[in-house]
């Protein structure tokens, strides 16, 4: 045996690899924290039989108890709620999510608060208000990060969008005015001259009106929370009338519950067929001011149904006027799996279909409300539109 202590880089190929790699070390056993960690990764990603010998996490409610404190021992928590998530799909521990001492072990995230989501209709009553409290810890902490800055963008937006130039006496934006005619200053009057006037606007009861049409497919779950949140923050704001509808082959307008993004998560049945054209002939029937309202529609665009009348009802919402919007994932992962011809279809009738980070949803909104062109906003993001 090579009583050589093994290298750093040596010590990580074995816990990647995994026990078929022990001669990494020079068949020196992983001790301490070293065994641990291998016990924790071997559980989750060894093969069946392999797990089996070595204890994997089985269907033991204490085992995993264990299992989920051990991780958050030994890896951050960006890494546990990535190994948590490969848990809930590798070794189908969402019936052990049901219980109240499992959910107050695990690190809240988003693709946990979709999966307690997809079993709202199965969780026992004892276990419920647990799984409210974990979606609500996930909901604050996606407020946290996202409110502010959609407010922040949204806000500017709609300040810009109530200016004039031919403003009326009473609507004059004075302190703007006088900064845009600084340069005609007249010393002997000792004054500024407002060659061009700056004006407030008249304000509306909504400056625009926005529709969240959102895909509740099961492959859309981390889309459905972020589109949630987002849609409450936007509710909040006065100058912006907001509508949020989810479908599946069913349609439900679930704007009533706005005010609470937790109520709007519970109202959502995630899973089931795709009728993306119904939807939308539901949102556009709703539409009062066409070419004053932005029809967000957040989908994969694969469709359950033949593809001609979702291509009709989009050429109809375009040609009336409606600013569409279709995002193929509102999320951080990476290029989402979608109907690339839909997507082409969609683009080539004036709706351009990409994937869009929560992070910079905010700025796409505003772009939106500014009616930039949205062509050129992601040409300069570098996003490929579907």
């Amino acid at each position: 045996m090579n009583d050589a202590p093994p290298t750093d880089a040596a010590l990580r190929w074995r816990l990647i690899l995994g026990s078929e790699a022990d001669a990494c070390l020079g068949g020196r056993p992983l001790a301490g924290d070293d065994a641990a960690i291998d016990r924790a990764l071997g559980a989750l990603y060894e093969p069946p039989s392999d797990r089996g010998r070595r204890g994997g996490l089985g269907a033991s409610a204490p085992g995993v108890a264990r299992w989920l404190g051990d991780i958050r021992n030994y890896f951050p928590a960006s890494v546990v709620r990535l190994m948590q998530q490969d848990a809930i799909e590798r070794l189908d521990l969402r019936r052990l999510l049901l219980e109240p001492e499992m959910l107050d072990s695990v690190e809240p995230d988003v693709h946990l608060a979709a999966t307690l989501v997809s079993l709202a209709g199965v969780i026992p009553e004892r276990t419920k208000e647990t799984a409210r409290l974990v979606v609500r810890r996930i909901v604050d902490e996606l407020e946290r990060r996202l409110a502010q800055p959609l407010r922040q963008a949204i806000a500017g937006s709609l300040d810009r969008s109530t200016r004039t130039r031919r403003p009326r006496p009473a609507e004059i934006d004075w302190p703007r005015t006088i900064r845009a005619n600084l340069r005609h200053w007249q010393p002997e009057y000792r004054t500024v001259i407002p060659a061009e006037r700056i004006g407030h606007g008249r304000r509306r009861r909504a400056l625009r009106r926005i529709v969240l049409c959102i895909d509740q497919s099961g492959s859309m779950a981390a889309s459905v929370v972020y589109s949630s949140v987002f849609a409450a923050v936007m509710a909040s704001l006065p100058a912006v009338d907001t509508r949020m509808v989810v479908f599946d082959t069913a349609v439900v307008d679930l704007t009533h519950k706005l005010a609470d993004p937790v109520d709007v998560l519970f109202g959502i049945q995630l899973g089931g067929g795709t009728d993306i054209a119904q939807a939308l002939r539901y949102c556009r029937d709703g539409i009062e001011d066409p070419t004053d309202t932005i029809l967000v529609l957040i989908s994969d665009l694969i469709e359950g149904g033949n593809r001609g009348p979702l291509l009709r009802v989009m050429h109809e919402l375009v040609s009336a006027g409606v600013q569409v919007i279709t995002l193929l994932a509102l999320s951080d992962e990476g290029k989402p799996a979608y109907d690339h011809e839909t997507a082409a279809n969609f683009a080539a009738l004036g709706s351009p279909a990409f994937a869009c980070t929560p992070d910079l949803f905010p700025e796409l909104m505003a772009a939106a409300i500014d009616r930039r062109d949205l062509g050129g906003w992601l040409g300069e993001r570098g996003i490929v539109s579907g």
